[in-house]
């Protein structure tokens, strides 16, 4: 059986060894599972585990355990963690695998709950307790029946993320440059299960981008909870403009994309260095959630629409040719027709490359569960299908007027079943969450492959996704 080691994205790659090791401790498979973030952690484990003479295979075949990486951001999350981990205890109980170990922030956020509504598992390990994970397996390996849990408190500095196994493709990779979030949105339990921010001293992220570069890596995705705070916590003031500066001398990587910008601590300094530099993409995801003054106060984001058109205009009459993602959220308690009238209005207005949305979904021990004049579950789903039927309306005007330009695009994989096209990226689209590019006629026998970096113009636009020709 193979698992899904990241999602189901054209461009996921399990690391997949060539054949099982005989002299391997163990075997083990992975399932991973929520966001870039939840997959360094992952890829972390990963790699102490085969520092210690552990073997990652891509079938529960040839596995004696498997690690589900389970993510609790919202219910459908949690549904799929869920959903995972009964798999994976299934399995178990047919005799396919010996040990079932579960970990991430859906461990961290019901721990005893978890294990009491499925006590088959056998380990579960917080997130703060990843680095213990050698000590768990080699317990379980040897024998050790008692059930196992590792539960500890938030980290009061940054876990290095130095010693990783690459669970996606060779040529990309997320760096995680903080842990955790200050910000107390009403509607979010991350802090809950990720603890207080905590940023990365700039010495170890640079180390930790270089090593990237060195190993081959030429797309760095950098990931947060919160981008633009980081450094308040240790240098007394955000210093992301400098760490990007020294982040942009890296020759080895070719891209760096920006992520999880928080529509706060974007000054000029910041901004004139995403302009100027040479690497830095002039891509940003910023999740502004909502545009109605009223909302944005009901959900703490410390801001207002003027501020985030303020900022939206200083980014884009500053960086050329930029592309901005973001989410929003509808249904969120109290939500009236003309909060919704003023988000699509925003959204219309602001006309975003990319926006995702999300049905506000009630978490636990977060203020917002406890908000009056909760919003009907199916007006919420109209509203996110009206959102959606506007962005897609924008997204496929953007793509129809990129046809006839010129792009340098990034292989991610090739398309199955359809000799000599690949799937690939520009500067415009982040890995997993964005449309691709379908890259057609190149000649068979070239040495283009996955990790190249190919001229294209685009031909053609289908949907959220293009089509391209290599030139020559």
């Amino acid at each position: 059986m193979q698992l899904p080691v990241v999602s189901d994205t054209p461009t996921a790659k399990p690391a997949t060894p060539a054949d099982p090791d005989s002299n391997a401790r163990g075997r083990y498979a992975v399932v991973s599972l929520g966001c870039p973030k939840n997959l360094v952690d992952t890829e972390q484990m990963l790699g102490r585990l085969d520092e210690d003479g552990y073997q990652m295979v891509d079938s529960v075949d040839s596995a004696d355990f498997v690690v589900v990486n389970t993510c609790g951001f919202i219910d459908s999350a949690r549904e799929e963690s869920l959903g995972a981990i009964d798999e994976m205890l299934a399995l178990k109980k047919q005799g396919k695998i010996r040990n079932v170990v579960v970990t991430g922030c859906l461990a961290e956020r019901q721990q005893g709950k978890l294990l009491e509504a499925r006590p088959e598992i056998d380990a579960m390990i917080g997130v703060f307790g990843r680095n213990e994970i050698v000590s768990v397996i080699d317990r379980l390996q040897s024998g050790v029946e008692e059930q196992q849990k590792v539960f500890r408190p938030a980290a009061v500095k940054p876990l290095s993320d130095a010693v990783r196994t690459a669970v996606t493709p060779r040529h990309f990779a997320y760096l995680k440059i903080s842990e955790g979030c200050d910000r107390l949105c009403t509607f979010c339990a991350i802090p809950k299960m990720r603890g207080k921010h905590y940023s990365k001293p700039m010495e170890q992220v640079i180390d930790e981008a270089k090593r990237l570069g060195d190993s081959g890596v030429r797309e760095i995705v950098i990931v947060a909870q919160d981008t633009t705070y980081y450094g308040k916590d240790i240098y007394g003031k955000p210093r992301l403009a400098d760490l990007l500066v020294e982040l942009d001398k890296i020759e080895s990587v070719d891209w760096i994309r920006l992520m999880y910008f928080y529509p706060m601590y974007i000054d000029d300094q910041l901004i004139d260095t995403l302009a100027g530099a040479k690497r830095i993409l002039p891509y940003i995801d910023m999740p502004l959630q909502h545009a109605s003054d009223q909302m944005l106060r009901r959900m703490s984001r410390k801001t207002t629409r003027s501020l985030q058109e303020e900022i939206m205009g200083n980014l884009r009459s500053r960086i050329d040719n930029l592309v901005m993602r973001t989410t929003m959220i509808t249904g969120f308690p109290g939500e009236t027709d003309d909060d919704f009238a003023q988000l699509m209005d925003f959204a219309e207005k602001q006309r975003f490359e990319h926006l995702g949305v999300f049905t506000y979904s009630v978490e636990e021990d977060t203020p917002a569960a406890k908000l009056p004049n909760r919003v009907p579950a199916e007006i919420a789903q109209q509203r996110y299908e009206s959102l959606m039927a506007l962005q897609q309306k924008i997204a496929f005007e953007w793509a129809d007027k990129r046809v006839g330009s010129t792009e340098d695009v990034i292989i991610d994989a090739a398309l199955p079943d359809q000799e000599g096209v690949w799937i690939g990226r520009s500067r415009a689209e982040a890995p997993d969450i964005d449309g691709v590019i379908y890259v057609s006629g190149i000649e068979p026998g070239s040495d283009v492959g996955v990790g190249s970096m190919v001229r294209c113009e685009i031909v053609a636009a289908d949907g959220y996704d293009l089509v391209a020709a290599p030139l020559e």
